[in-house]
């Protein structure tokens, strides 16, 4: 009778283990939202570590911008065409006193649209700026209205999406849209929003149930012994 116990104890135990671990990641949800992308001179993308409104790209360099829903930086879709500056700016002359910078701006796939909107096709641009300017000022040269949010986070280029701005998709809606501000970027804190949001599991719940599953496999291994 004991043993019948101690097996059932650990199975409901298992159980609710394995329901708590279910429901964080059914809790799993992706955000929409534009990441920012940087050529690494080559034929792959290195997603941005640092808003446009920072980086300050040399002349020659690829800057990528890519509309889709992901959890976080580890599953967002890159820009879908290759960082070829000489491909994007070979009918843009070099010019004194100006820096060129190839853009990729890839509006992604209907499945990442908003609701009620088409998605416009992936275009590429050779910026012609300033020799100090930002990847944000070079994107703002090229492809008007920028729109940013009050915490400066890229919401759309060239007016995509219209309204909102990384909000969660399937559950609790994230930043609301925000007023266009200043469309060069000057002065913001990195409207990239790589902030690496996920919904699933903490580290901290799943080690509080780790060592709840292990005190209660204990626990039935010496009922067992006192048998």
């Amino acid at each position: 009778m004991r043993r019948a116990s101690g097996t059932a104890a650990l199975l409901l135990l298992a159980g609710a283990v394995l329901a708590v671990l279910g429901a964080g990641t059914a809790q799993a949800a992706g955000y929409r939202y534009w990441s920012f992308w940087e050529g690494d001179g080559g034929k792959s993308w290195t997603y941005a570590t640092q808003g446009p409104s920072v980086v300050r790209p040399d002349d020659g360099a690829v800057q990528g911008f890519r509309f889709s829903v992901s959890e976080d930086s580890q599953d967002s879709a890159q820009p879908r065409r290759a960082p070829d500056f000489g491909a994007v700016c070979a009918d843009t002359p070099a010019k004194d006193g100006r820096k060129r910078i190839a853009l990729v701006i890839d509006p992604g796939t209907a499945a990442d649209a908003p609701d009620g909107e088409t998605p416009p096709a992936l275009r590429t641009a050779c910026a012609q700026v300033a020799p100090d300017a930002s990847a944000a000022e070079a994107l703002a040269s090229v492809a008007k209205p920028l729109r940013y949010d009050d915490s400066a986070m890229l919401c759309a280029i060239s007016g995509y999406p219209r309204a909102g701005c990384g909000e969660q998709t399937g559950g609790s809606s994230g930043a609301a849209s925000g007023e266009p501000q200043d469309e060069t970027g000057k002065g913001t804190r990195g409207e990239a929003a790589h902030d690496g949001r996920d919904g699933g599991p903490s580290a901290g719940v799943l080690t509080g149930v780790g060592a709840v599953l292990a005190l209660g496999v204990a626990a039935v291994l010496r009922a067992r012994r006192r048998r």
